[in-house]
């Protein structure tokens, strides 16, 4: 047998990765380069696993792949055994919530239910509805999008992330008593789009703000969008974009979505936004470039009395800006 004699199966057992870690790891960052068999099948030698364990525990202790795959073995080592430095992402002690935040990326990675809900109970308290979005939820979704495309966790781990922050919020997001007289906010992601956090965030941003929220959920036509905001005479539609950058069908999509709703004021955010500036800018999207702004745009939406005719071009006069909502 020679050297090279572990499939990717056996390494995904030995190391706890998932077989599509350890090929994103491969393809992105070189960590390991393992022979192929003649059918191209990965054969990894001995010492190529206890590399990728010794990376596994370096990001497991809170550590950004990009930031340790070059690092010889001894350092991973070290790395492994301790928690983050101050200068990680996740472990900023200097930025509000940055315990709270490395908290929660623990309870994703674990897809620990208990523990994630006690964690956003007490960033609920300690930091109150807004806080809490601005300065633990918003910075959590753009960790688990690095760490999902840098192949640390798996598009499970950012569902459940999803689900658990979605029911959180429900149950505590009712400030408001509705009335006939609040305004309608349509919350959606646009067909092709199955990445929701940014979504639920602006759906709690809202709902924090006093509107009659509506969120339709992820990958959605623009008709269907369109008819739910036509129903309910919705005053905005809120959409979230984040993966891939690069459909070919979204811009089509936009441009229906403004067809459908010539008057009605449209908010796009997210990851992905600013591959699709040129089409957002076309239909007139709002584009708040963080939850802050966001926050504003809502507010100011929400004092009109009725929707302005929106044509072609930014609502807003100015050039669309980079946003991760």
């Amino acid at each position: 047998m020679s050297e090279a004699s572990y499939s990717i199966k056996a390494v995904a057992r030995r190391t706890g990765l998932t077989p599509h870690a350890i090929r994103i790891w491969e393809k992105r960052y070189g960590v390991v380069r393992p022979a192929r068999t003649d059918t191209n099948r990965r054969l990894y030698t001995e010492a190529e696993v206890e590399r990728l364990a010794l990376l596994r525990n370096a990001t497991r202790a809170g550590h950004s792949i990009s930031h340790v795959a070059q690092l010889p073995n001894d350092r991973l080592a070290a790395l492994g055994s301790v928690t983050p430095p101050p200068d990680t992402d996740v472990s900023r002690s200097s930025a509000p919530g940055a315990d709270l935040l490395f908290l929660s990326v623990t309870a994703v990675r674990t897809l620990n239910t208990l523990d994630f809900e006690a964690v956003l109970e007490r960033g609920l308290l300690a930091l109150g509805h807004h806080g809490l979005l601005e300065k633990l939820v918003g910075p959590l979704a753009r960790e688990i999008g690095n760490l999902w495309r840098d192949g640390t966790i798996t598009a499970a781990h950012e569902h459940f992330a999803s689900a658990v922050i979605r029911t959180f919020l429900v149950s505590s997001y009712k400030p408001f008593a509705f009335s006939k007289d609040m305004p309608t906010l349509i919350v959606a992601t646009p067909a092709g789009q199955l990445h929701e956090l940014g979504a639920v965030m602006v759906a709690a941003a809202g709902n924090d703000l006093g509107w009659r929220v509506i969120y339709l959920g992820t990958s959605l036509p623009a008709a269907e969008i369109a008819g739910a905001a036509l129903q309910n005479e919705a005053r905005a539609v809120a959409l979230s974009i984040v993966y891939p950058e690069d459909d070919p069908t979204l811009e089509a999509e936009l441009k229906s979505l403004r067809r459908f709703l010539p008057a009605t004021h449209i908010l796009v955010g997210g990851r992905a936004a600013d591959a699709y500036a040129s089409s957002l800018a076309a239909i007139g999207a709002i584009l708040p470039p963080d939850l802050t702004d966001l926050y504003q745009e809502l507010d100011k939406l929400r004092t009109l009395r009725k929707p302005r005719a929106l044509g072609a071009g930014n609502s807003t006069g100015k050039e669309p800006t980079k946003n991760h909502l």
